[in-house]
């Protein structure tokens, strides 16, 4: 059987009152938002949240749960289970998965595993395992002493189960906590369900470098692009099987979901899946202006609007936009703006930056940024910028040397076109949505 075939059984500076030049900036920011709301769908990026109450569905796309409990929770109905999810786990009407597993009478929900930033997504740095409050099930950390269920969590279980919404970049960990669970529950000949969801960037773009093999890590499980464009269940199949896992999988795909949606087309309830992944357009941007977090910029973390925002106190904010909105990059506009974060990287400085305004969704390309980004803050700054800790997150080595040499985005981009190019082609046997 095929895999598809087996798969299927802004902040304004405190204590300031703003200048001419500063209300102006705003004001064109604005304007520029707006333009975003033309130019793509003619919808706000951040999904509706409004009228989803218990019980009352909103939407004509299930996730995996819904599919999952109309199929009778096949193949582990009668089991004793354990769920790895946290907040974004829900069913259409907005339920918590753990919730309506344990309430069922048709599977035995016996404990809890939770992700990076706990089971509730708002915890930074290590996660101690506890107790969930509404079901009184153990939640075992994964992002602690451990970060893959070990056997005295796995004790007694017949399944796991995997429910967690992902935001379509390789660095998001979430993927690679799903993988390691995998593995584990390969290992213990434990049958594993991927409760499947959407890409929320949409599945129709994969772009950018493929991580080198030496450089796979927590946050870079697989040898994938920068933005993969695969849902949770698809990774799973890919993981699986390229990699060699050999878990008893089982995906629950999502019903009614096409690989052109963006999430604010599906209706479902936007939940924060992490403390600084609050909308739509952060989740969009975040794989191009995530991608440099490691070198020594603020990417907005510890403000009002993580990842649309980067910057330095030694940046030149002026020249930074100039330079970039002279790149013509497709989708996406940059304004010169000053922040002062409250935590992370520059906490209590006043930092020079942009602001990343996104004009076109659709034409935006992320890897094509985040290049961008690096060759223009290297040609500006070169006695600032620091790139050595880019690779981890851009996933090559080489980017250093590609940098000093001065090469253009075109060049860099066409160095790593033929690792797109064969994932691309090894991806499509793992493709479940038209």
């Amino acid at each position: 059987m095929t895999p598809r075939e087996a798969s299927l059984v802004p902040e304004t500076p405190s204590n300031n009152t703003l200048s001419i030049g500063q209300a102006f900036l705003a004001a064109l920011r604005v304007l520029l938002i707006a333009a975003l709301f033309v130019a793509s769908t003619g919808k706000p990026t951040v999904a509706r949240q409004a009228g989803h109450g218990r019980g009352q569905r909103v939407s004509n796309v299930l996730p995996g749960i819904d599919v999952w409990a109309e199929r009778g929770y096949d193949p582990l109905a009668g089991r004793r289970i354990g769920l790895i999810s946290n907040t974004t786990g829900r069913d259409a009407s907005g339920r918590l998965t753990a919730e309506v597993l344990a309430a069922s009478e048709d599977v035995d929900l016996v404990a809890l595993f939770s992700p990076e930033h706990g089971f509730r997504g708002v915890e930074e740095g290590d996660v101690a395992s506890a107790r969930h409050a509404s079901t009184g099930l153990p939640v075992h950390s994964l992002y602690g002493d451990t970060r893959r269920p070990s056997q005295e969590m796995l004790a007694g279980l017949d399944g796991l189960v995997f429910d967690i919404q992902d935001v379509g970049t390789r660095f998001y960990t979430y993927a690679t906590t799903m993988a390691y669970a995998m593995e584990e529950a390969a290992a213990h000949g434990l049958p594993f369900v991927v409760l499947d969801r959407p890409n929320p960037i949409t599945g129709l773009h994969a772009e950018g470098p493929v991580i080198d093999g030496e450089l796979l890590s927590f946050v870079g499980y697989a040898p994938i692009p920068l933005r993969h464009g695969m849902t949770m269940g698809e990774l799973a199949l890919y993981f699986n099987t390229e990699l060699g896992i050999g878990a008893d999988l089982t995906v629950i795909p999502v019903q009614g979901w096409r690989r052109n949606q963006w999430y604010d087309a599906t209706g479902l309830l936007w939940v924060n899946p992490s403390p600084n992944m609050r909308n739509l357009e952060q989740a969009l941007l975040y794989p191009a202006v995530g991608a440099l977090e490691y070198t020594n910029v603020s990417v907005g973390r510890g403000t009002d609007e993580p990842f649309e925002w980067l910057g330095a106190p030694w940046i030149d904010g002026l020249a930074l936009a100039r330079q970039l909105n002279g790149a013509a990059l497709p989708g996406v506009r940059f304004v010169p703006r000053k922040r002062t974060p409250s935590s992370s990287v520059f906490a209590g400085e006043v930092c020079n930056g942009v602001d990343l305004v996104v004009t076109d969704r659709n034409a935006f390309s992320a890897a094509r940024t985040a290049i961008t980004l690096a060759t223009t803050l290297f040609e500006l700054h070169s006695d600032d910028w620091n790139p050595e800790k880019l690779p981890p997150l851009w996933g090559r080595p080489e980017v250093i040397d590609q940098l000093r040499a001065r090469m253009t985005p075109e060049r860099i981009a066409a160095a790593w076109q033929a690792d797109l190019d064969a994932f691309l082609a090894a991806r499509s046997h793992y493709l479940l949505y038209e």
